[in-house]
């Protein structure tokens, strides 16, 4: 038998538990989702729901809108994210500048700011300017999710050879400056998070690829992050995939390494530089040699022909500044793979969606984390269109 206090805990874990379910199903249909809604969707009484929604106004998390379509009766009032209060501060920290925004709670940033930087005043400049952020938004930041190069734990940065830090606890220090939860994700990992945000159907394996200086991968299943036991998956760039006299020798010092034939610099040269736009690298794409572009193919297409078969996954997508290759270097993956491995099922290989902004992922990843919730494609896609 449960005694009182155990009683009181479970009641308070079912609390929790349906004020989740109530907000994410205002989050899937913000505007039109109404407490009768609610009660339907989840089975509690209309009191209860009305209680669940009572508390979220009350924690400025929803805010009650128009009047829904009557249905013979007296019209109920639709609910939608309270976007005014709460805020999510993404950082984008990459080797020399980094991306700070304000997310609102439906998706849109409120405040952009860069700061640049070298590697010897990286960490006073971030300091700084989250100090300057902290004072300035004070009482309104819910969480804070920083998206790196490198390996995390979510809490320190295992290693990030790009910013030159390894076991540096950086959720802890940004911490004591902002007093709400940070939470450190891998750059990757954070695209692959807002690949999925904006689908409307991801079900199954999704094997997510970044090209650009480096190369890394990250897996989804049916929307959610997979990460592996020791936060190291997705670390493909240095996985020996050519072999012999085609083999090159890889920035890491060993030779046939993915990231040395099909890396954006290994297929550009060494002008190529993550911060290009994307005219810029066609201007280079334009000047490179076509074989070393059938060649970085080459290497990517048995990479995925290995990694989809071991996943059964349901389709590739490649993402970063590989995009700006445009459909004739994704022609050429596909041509490779296209062969009948027994006991293997085709894939299909896509681009990332162009559409996602930088901040989607880490402020999904920051939002789940911190609510229980996910945007809807449709909310993300609204706040695109402004």
């Amino acid at each position: 038998m449960l005694n009182s206090d155990d009683a009181l805990d479970t009641q308070g874990s079912v609390r929790r538990a349906n004020l989740r379910r109530a907000l994410q199903l205002v989050f899937r249909s913000p505007g039109s989702q109404t407490r009768a809604g609610i009660a339907r969707a989840t089975g509690l009484t209309a009191a209860t729901a009305s209680s669940l929604v009572a508390e979220l106004i009350e924690s400025r998390l929803v805010v009650e809108g128009a009047q829904a379509a009557s249905t013979g009766g007296k019209r109920a009032t639709t609910l939608s994210i309270d976007a005014g209060h709460h805020l999510i501060l993404v950082m984008v920290i990459r080797p020399t500048d980094a991306r700070i925004s304000l997310v609102a709670l439906d998706g849109a940033e409120v405040d952009t700011r860069r700061i640049a930087y070298t590697a010897q005043t990286r960490d006073r400049m971030l300091d700084e300017e989250i100090a300057r952020i902290a004072a300035e938004y004070s009482g309104r930041l819910l969480i804070a999710g920083a998206q790196l190069p490198g390996t995390t734990d979510g809490r320190a940065v295992l290693e990030s050879v790009q910013l030159g830090w390894r076991d540096v606890p950086l959720a802890e220090r940004f911490e004591r400056t902002l007093d709400v939860p940070v939470l450190l994700v891998n750059d990757v990992d954070a695209e692959a998070i807002a690949e999925s945000a904006t689908e409307d159907e991801d079900s199954g394996y999704r094997l997510f690829i970044h090209i650009g200086v480096g190369i890394g991968a990250a897996v989804t299943l049916d929307g959610e992050l997979a990460p592996g036991p020791r936060d190291r998956a997705g670390e493909i760039g240095h996985v020996q995939v050519v072999f012999g006299d085609e083999a090159r020798v890889c920035r890491c010092g060993r030779y046939g390494c993915l990231e040395s034939a099909s890396s954006m610099t290994a297929m550009l040269g060494d002008d190529f530089d993550d911060a290009l736009d994307e005219r810029e690298v066609r201007v280079l794409a334009d000047a490179a040699d076509p074989a070393v572009f059938a060649d970085g193919a080459r290497a990517l297409a048995r990479t995925i022909k290995l990694i989809a078969a071991v996943l059964d996954a349901a389709e590739v997508v490649i993402g970063g500044p590989v995009r700006a290759l445009g459909e004739p270097f994704l022609d050429l993956v596909r041509a490779d793979i296209d062969y009948a491995a027994t006991g293997t099922a085709d894939v299909p290989v896509r681009y990332a969606d162009a559409d996602a902004t930088i901040s989607t992922g880490v402020a999904q990843f920051a939002l789940t984390a911190a609510l229980g919730v996910r945007w809807s494609p449709q909310q993300l896609r609204a706040v695109r269109r402004g």
